[in-house]
């Protein structure tokens, strides 16, 4: 069960990202999950690196969020095309 509430959560979190980054995000409904999902990893990962909370705690939806953003920033400078 906690599998299909990360892959929601993960949407969910992707969505918001998306909608908050500027531009065209040209992307489907399963790289907006695995965005939402990377991005949440991403938040857990390096908010303990930064010795914001302990390793292995769950992050909450606003850092969930900032990291779906940052991948999303990094995934359009990777995709650029020009």
């Amino acid at each position: 069960m906690s599998i299909i509430v990360t892959i929601i959560v993960g949407f969910i979190v992707g969505l918001i990202a998306r909608a908050i980054m500027p531009g065209n995000q040209a992307m489907g409904w399963i790289m907006t999950t695995i965005l939402g999902i990377v991005g949440s990893l991403v938040a857990s990962y390096g908010g303990a690196a930064l010795g914001l909370y302990p390793a292995g705690s769950p992050v909450g939806w606003i850092a969930s969020v900032i990291g779906a953003i940052v991948v999303l920033f990094l995934y359009g400078l990777v995709t650029k095309k020009g």
